[in-house]
């Protein structure tokens, strides 16, 4: 497999590689170049209802969601041949996605493909029956046991912006726990799932049917997912107004969902932090992959007192971080994944100086890239935590520094959101930071600089920010149900 050959316009279903029906295929575009890449396969509600149906009965009708040992050696597969195949990955994944070349070698694709082995491990290891002693009940003595099993077909949709990691999160402990999978990716990034489908299928023991995945161009093929009650959980990425959509759809099978949507979230910088050092990391980390990340700190707090040190700091990290080349290991700020994304940051900038707001560098698309859907590394200073562009999700290399009065009012002005994802605090006082990071109310905090990200680390938000948690040991048992067992004792 390369880019330069064709064959990642197929579909994973049933165990078979194949062209969508109809034969339909769509672009997938490199955002840097504007230029098509290739095709991918077009799926349509055909392929979506075969898809499912196999995955029902991979689940119903064979040993797999029984067979542990099984399941990890395929896992294992899996990790091994994605390893193997790892640069040809990491080019198309910089291609596709348009992520910096350094990203590859972390969140991008080697940490994710990495947590598969953490998957295989976990079920390995995991404790699928519990012995809870007995007890007796109306003059009858059981022994109660508390067993896990699969959930049964999953279906997951999955967003564009970080595809491996997105996709393997999901796919990893969904099949670890012994479910059958149906993956519908973002018509943006195909590739990045057909890549995968392709190894799965070729260099694995996967079973057919119980890994099945359908690009298509069209979003109502993975709404199908939400609504077939031949699907049992749905497990979705992605902004929060979709999120709702996916929930209400679900209801009508109640069938469980799992929801990891969008974020606001807010750098906290303590007035006794290293100002320089906290609004460097803060701007760095708001330019890496141009800011197209749900837990990318895009709100940042500073003390009064110390408002234009932060903002010059800022500035002068953005100025040194100018869009680039993402095949460039020196590039950490790419290309946003569309022409549509591009406009959409542009139209939240004009937003900004309608809300009275300035900016303190960037505000437009560099001078130097009419080519590629590039937008500067912007600060926008000037406006309240109330406004739209402090409120919303930009999903761009956008900062928008806010001021406050002390810690009581930092951890206020974080917490006025209607998202609880991530956030981040910087202070001098270990322990004050601490305190300040344990009343903010989001899924995941880094105090100092730690970073929280790892596969054995659940991740998921409070509030609009989503539903359960991804990776880790209980990102494996949302696949998972309870079922309460007794037998005489």
């Amino acid at each position: 497999m390369s880019l330069e050959t064709d064959g990642l316009d197929v579909l994973l279903v049933d165990g078979k590689l194949t062209a969508a029906s109809g034969g339909a295929t769509f672009e997938t575009i490199d955002p840097a170049t504007e230029e098509a890449l290739g095709l991918a396969a077009d799926g349509t509600a055909t392929d979506m209802d075969a898809a499912i149906g196999a995955a029902r009965r991979a689940f119903d009708e064979t040993s797999w969601s029984t067979d542990v040992e099984l399941r990890v050696r395929c896992l294992r597969q899996l990790h091994d041949a994605l390893v193997a195949h790892g640069e040809e990955m990491r080019a198309l994944t910089t291609a596709e996605v348009g992520a910096p070349a350094f990203l590859t070698t972390g969140p991008q694709y080697d940490g994710p493909v990495g947590d598969l082995a953490f998957a295989a491990d976990t079920a390995e290891g995991y404790r699928w029956r519990t012995d809870l002693g007995t007890s007796t009940v109306m003059g009858i003595d059981s022994r109660r046991f508390l067993e896990r099993e699969a959930v049964g077909v999953v279906g997951a949709v999955t967003p564009w912006n970080f595809p491996h990691q997105i996709n393997l999160a999901k796919l990893g402990p969904a099949l670890a726990a012994g479910n059958t999978v149906v993956l519908k990716p973002a018509p943006d990034t195909p590739w990045a799932a057909s890549a995968v489908a392709r190894i799965a299928a070729t260099e694995t023991d996967l079973p057919a049917g119980v890994l099945n995945v359908v690009t298509s161009s069209d979003h109502a093929v993975g709404a199908q997912l939400s609504t077939d009650p031949r699907v049992d959980l749905v497990s979705f990425t992605g902004s929060t107004a979709t999120g709702k959509k996916v929930m209400a759809a679900a209801s009508g099978t109640l069938k469980r969902v799992f929801l990891e949507l969008g974020g606001k979230s807010a750098f906290v910088v303590l007035d006794d932090a290293d100002v320089a050092a906290a609004c460097g990391l803060a701007a760095f980390t708001v330019c890496t992959h141009a800011g197209q990340g749900c837990a990318i700190t895009t709100r940042l707090l500073l003390p009064r007192a110390r408002f234009d040190e932060g903002v010059d700091a800022v500035a002068a990290t953005m100025a040194a971080l100018a869009p680039g080349d993402p095949t460039d290991p020196g590039t950490i700020c790419g290309p946003l994944i569309s022409s549509a994304q591009r406009d959409r940051v542009l139209g939240y900038l004009d937003l900004a100086r309608e809300e009275g707001g300035s900016f303190a560098c960037g505000g437009g698309r560099p001078a130097d890239r009419e080519v590629g859907f590039f937008v500067e590394p912007t600060l926008v200073v000037g406006v309240g935590n109330e406004a739209r562009v402090a409120q919303e999700e930009i999903f761009g290399p956008v900062l928008v520094a806010i001021p406050h009065d002390g810690d009581d009012d930092a951890v206020r002005i974080a917490n006025d959101s209607i998202y609880g994802l991530s956030g981040a605090v910087h202070g001098g006082d270990l322990d004050r930071a601490r305190a300040v990071a344990s009343r903010l109310r989001t899924g995941t905090v880094g105090i100092n600089g730690g970073i929280w990200y790892g596969g054995d680390v659940p991740f998921g938000g409070y509030k609009q920010s989503g539903l359960g948690r991804e990776m880790g040991v209980l990102g494996f048992e949302e696949y998972t149900e309870a079922k309460s067992v007794a037998e005489p004792a």
